[in-house]
């Protein structure tokens, strides 16, 4: 019997739990509701939004306000230095350092040992339960799985208290047993330095038996290929012959497929994409022909919903298919409400499933267009397969406009291969994108007022450089994709060195 086999048991009872998803996610929904705000009602935020008084989510909307971070801000710094029962019971001693934003301001998310349990772990448990599930011939545990993490550092130099990527937190907390089926070691795996770290893993895994990859696409790309170099092979297989499934997040998949799958050439080869983020574990893809994820309703995180352009806030059971949302989330970890930025749309209620739509701080609205990351990679994606290119990062700003009302959006685009004309690909990317979003279009008919768009070919290397220079290599962190701002894409293109604009 192989030890996935044995393994398989454990998995059991969650799966059958699962299955409440399908019928049940308004009860889970109000469960969950009434356990935080009764876990949290003797704390300072508790006791000054009357929790004692909530008995259901329209007490709940009436006594709490929608928040930003710059709201809680001022409560999770003093948590920082140690203060309890603060926004949530006892003391917090861990936080992720987040730069899942359009800015260069860190946040730093509270993980408290609930959560940290209840809602990230659970989140990892879930992946490889609906894997196994959904592959009944997986032999996932009868090899390694390399995680691929970030670092951490002390908070305030208070005792045990750690500051870092979420990943590094999940590293250093993870139970010892898991040891023994992960790589690297956690000593490589909680370096700092990412090209460092990058080498090392790869000499440390290459010789190991991994049956599966857990990371952000990006960095986990540059990790293999880094491999690659050094054995020598083409195929990721050839290395791995049991590499069976990658569980992916932080960002979209789309612009990497085609590379992963140059790479990894086994039929045999799963993608799961799942949603987690330094604010908790939100959404899982639970059927492998469907892009779209489950929303994870029994976690600690009660979720609500508003629709883009409007005041609107409804609760999971309040949402509507095709609609665009800002999603909301209060949390055992102690976020009350809190706008986390992403925006959402459902593709089913029954059950409860979802894509990620894009960053409400991540758009390009410069001119009306409102462009969203969603709309950014579905053109780029069409215009990667007419023309056989394939990208590899991209950021993308508007020009404004000039003495003549002319303006345009101008894209600095790294690929790993270029198109064989830059121009067609910019015309290609232009139409679909006007295909895909009607305000889009509007403001790009005949050219009135915003011209067609530019590409400005990023050499070899440049969003990585850019992104060690600012920090921010390597770990959890992400290359803003839509800006309203020019100061991502100026700073590239002055990196950038000689002028490869093509439009």
């Amino acid at each position: 019997m192989s030890l996935t086999s044995i393994a398989r048991h454990i998995f059991t009872s969650r799966m059958r739990e699962l299955d409440r998803h399908q019928t049940d996610s308004e009860q889970l929904q109000r469960d969950v509701l009434q356990h935080l705000t009764t876990a949290a009602r003797d704390t300072e935020y508790g006791r000054l939004h009357h929790f004692d008084a909530i008995g259901g989510y329209e007490d709940f909307t009436r006594s709490i306000p929608v928040n930003t971070y710059e709201e809680l801000k001022g409560s999770i710094d003093r948590m920082r230095h140690g203060e309890s029962d603060v926004l949530w019971p006892g003391k917090v001693k861990w936080y992720a350092k987040s730069s899942g934003t359009t800015n260069d301001k860190s946040k730093f998310i509270p993980v408290s040992p609930e959560g940290l349990q209840k809602i990230h772990y659970r989140g990892g448990f879930d992946s490889v339960a609906l894997y196994l599930r959904n592959n009944p011939q997986s032999r996932i545990f009868d090899g390694r799985a390399l995680i691929l993490g970030g670092s951490h550092a002390p908070n305030y130099n208070l005792p045990g208290s750690l500051v870092g990527d979420l990943s590094a937190i999940l590293i250093e907390n993870i139970n010892p047993l898991a040891n023994l089926v992960r790589v690297p070691k956690k000593q490589t795996a909680l370096l700092s330095d990412f090209e460092q770290k990058r080498e090392r893993i790869a000499r440390e895994a290459m010789t190991k038996n991994v049956t599966n990859i857990s990371g952000v696409p990006s960095w986990m790309l540059s990790v293999l290929q880094c491999m690659m170099e050094i054995t020598g092979k083409q195929h990721l297989e050839e290395v791995w012959p049991n590499i069976e499934v990658f569980f992916h997040g932080g960002v979209a998949f789309t612009p990497y497929r085609s590379q992963y799958e140059q790479l990894i050439t086994s039929p045999r080869m799963h993608y799961m994409e799942t949603y987690n983020a330094s604010e908790g574990f939100f959404g899982l893809q639970d059927d492998p022909q469907d892009k779209s994820m489950l929303l994870m309703a029994d976690y600690g995180v009660f979720y609500e919903f508003q629709e883009t352009g409007t005041d609107n806030i409804v609760p999971l059971w309040g949402v509507e298919t095709g609609k665009n949302y800002a999603m909301l989330i209060s949390t055992s970890c102690g976020l009350w409400r809190y706008m986390i930025g992403d925006t959402v749309r459902f593709t089913s209620t029954n059950p409860y499933k979802f894509v990620i739509s894009g960053r409400t701080k991540s758009f390009i609205n410069a001119f009306g267009e409102e462009l969203i990351v969603d709309n950014a990679e579905q053109g780029l994606a069409y215009a990667c397969s007419e023309t056989g290119a394939e990208v590899l990062e991209y950021t993308a700003a508007p020009v404004f406009m000039d003495a003549r009302a002319k303006c345009r959006h101008q894209w600095v685009v790294e690929f790993s291969r270029e198109p064989a004309d830059t121009a067609r690909f910019a015309r290609l990317l232009d139409e679909r994108l006007q295909q895909l979003n009607s305000d889009y279009e509007a403001k790009r008919y005949k050219d009135i007022t915003l011209q067609p768009l530019e590409i400005v070919v990023a050499r070899k290397g440049l969003f990585a450089e850019w992104m060690k220079e600012r920090g921010k290599l390597g770990g959890q962190h992400k290359v803003p994709r839509l800006s309203n701002s020019r100061d991502y894409v100026e700073a590239l293109i002055a990196m950038n060195g000689k002028n490869n604009t093509q439009r």
